[in-house]
């Protein structure tokens, strides 16, 4: 029941498909959908680092009537600044120097690292009800998101269809004719880094061969430059879920790795 995006553009539905998008506007990353009242809503607006490195600059979660605004180390609740933890009626909102996470009483986890990575965990009610980057919950991988009915989308064609249409926006749609090409090398060095002894409680946890996917298209869009935001998004991605899915990594960094 977890939704995530993080590192290099990598984003994982509900459903359970990991595919990568490169856009920088404001998107829907996961809301309720429902033609009736929607209980929660959570925006989030890209753009590329000083390092050229994707980051979510901020999230707009609105639960119920209220909502939430979350920068790197702001929290702004209803327009006014506020002071964590917070609490209220509806959630809860903690937020230090490395995380910010919100507990939304209606069954929704926020948990952002404050630079590329966002979680989402939901509840199952919401089963079938939700649309954006996260897709629609229905338990089927591909279909309805990249999949529907006769037709058939790319990534960049799903993630566009997400933007949030705002006048003054200054953002290119990325190109469509421009998906991500597969990458097929380097699976024995993710294979061996992800199978680590750190992470043996983890593999029975998750779907390893998803992250190893994930880091064989990290590699290959380095070509060759290894700077550390290259292959650590995707193994501190592996080590998050496990820890979020009950298992305990063991101590993963070492001084000269990530």
């Amino acid at each position: 029941y977890v939704c995530s995006t993080w590192g290099n553009n990598h984003f994982k539905t509900f459903d359970g498909d990991i595919y990568q998008f490169p856009g920088i506007c404001e998107y829907n990353f996961a809301s309720d959908c429902r033609e009736s009242y929607k209980e929660f809503s959570v925006h989030i607006q890209r753009a590329l680092n000083s390092n050229n490195h994707p980051e979510i600059q901020y999230i707009l979660l609105t639960i119920k009537d209220f909502t939430v605004y979350l920068r790197p180390k702001l929290v702004v609740v209803d327009e006014q600044i506020v002071k964590t933890p917070y609490y209220s009626s509806e959630m809860i909102i903690e937020s230090n120097d490395i995380y910010s996470k919100v507990y939304a009483k209606l069954g929704l986890i926020l948990i952002w690292n404050q630079e590329d990575a966002l979680m989402v965990e939901l509840d199952s009610k919401f089963n079938n009800h939700t649309c954006g980057l996260c897709g629609d919950y229905n338990g089927l991988p591909i279909y309805n998101e990249f999949i529907n009915g006769d037709v058939n989308y790319n990534s960049i064609t799903y993630g566009n269809l997400q933007k949030i249409n705002k006048p003054n926006a200054r953002c290119e749609d990325p190109d469509e004719t421009q998906a991500i090409s597969s990458c097929n090398e380097h699976r024995d060095e993710c294979e061996r880094l992800l199978n680590s002894s750190a992470f043996a409680d983890c593999q029975f946890r998750l779907n390893l061969e998803m992250y190893i996917q994930a880091c064989m298209q990290d590699k290959c869009a380095c070509n060759g430059n290894e700077d550390s935001f290259c292959l650590c998004s995707t193994i501190s991605e592996y080590s998050r879920q496990c820890s979020h899915a009950g298992g305990r990594p063991g101590e993963w960094r070492t001084q000269d790795f990530c």
